[in-house]
């Protein structure tokens, strides 16, 4: 998170326990990949949180880079990839599958090639008044479009899907995304993943639907 330590580990908290009831909530594997997402951002806000100590507190210092470069992990690695993925596998519809393919596959080469560059390139983490910057020197090239093909990624796939209030979460993202632009510009990285982190009572919500959906159909099958 983007304030203080306490902040990120008490929002890594909350988001652990939305993402064990979410779990709980799921009744297929499919159902567990996309469930799984608020349980995934609590360990990276919960990382942030040491980030937030060792910048802060020489005690701590040992685990500055481990923490950096484990949230950037999360942040430029998993999530790209791992958000078209866990709702592709939810679809059923043959056009859903074959977008939720596609966007896969752009997930998939970002993932990749933000690998490569947090391998190759230096980055940092500093505090800057109230939130973390990390600073990155990645080509800038390359990095414009990467940066649009991980919007694509990771804000596109539930605006195609046919799931049940899917799109909300969508809604949501898109607006962290505009919001983190407009007023944390320089802290994006850190600040949108925290907005991110937010929404995941909207993907608690969406596994509720779909289990309550199970059920109905059971109880008309019978």
């Amino acid at each position: 998170m983007c304030f203080s330590a306490s902040a990120s580990f008490g929002a890594g908290i909350v988001l652990s326990t939305i993402g064990i009831a979410s779990i709980k909530k799921s009744e297929t594997k499919p159902q567990l990949f996309f469930a799984s997402i608020p349980l995934i951002f609590a360990v990276q806000q919960i990382t942030e949180g040491f980030l937030w100590l060792a910048l802060s507190k020489p005690d701590y210092g040992m685990l500055r880079w481990p923490a950096t470069y484990i949230f950037l992990f999360f942040a430029q690695v998993v999530w790209p990839f791992w958000v078209p993925f866990s709702i592709l596998m939810l679809e059923k519809e043959k056009k859903q599958k074959k977008a939720g393919r596609v966007l896969m596959v752009i997930g998939a080469v970002v993932s990749l090639y933000l690998a490569y560059c947090l391998t190759a390139y230096h980055v940092e983490a500093k505090i800057i008044g109230m939130h973390i910057s990390y600073i990155q020197d990645y080509p800038q090239g390359l990095s414009r479009y990467g940066g649009l093909l991980y919007i694509i990624a990771t804000i596109c796939p539930p605006f195609f899907s046919k799931i049940k209030r899917m799109w909300t979460l969508g809604v949501a993202v898109l607006i962290s995304y505009i919001m983190t632009t407009i007023f944390y510009t320089d802290y994006i990285v850190s600040v949108w993943c925290f907005f991110a982190s937010i929404i995941s009572i909207a993907v608690f919500a969406i596994v509720f639907e779909m289990k309550n959906t199970a059920i109905k159909n059971q109880h008309v099958s019978q």
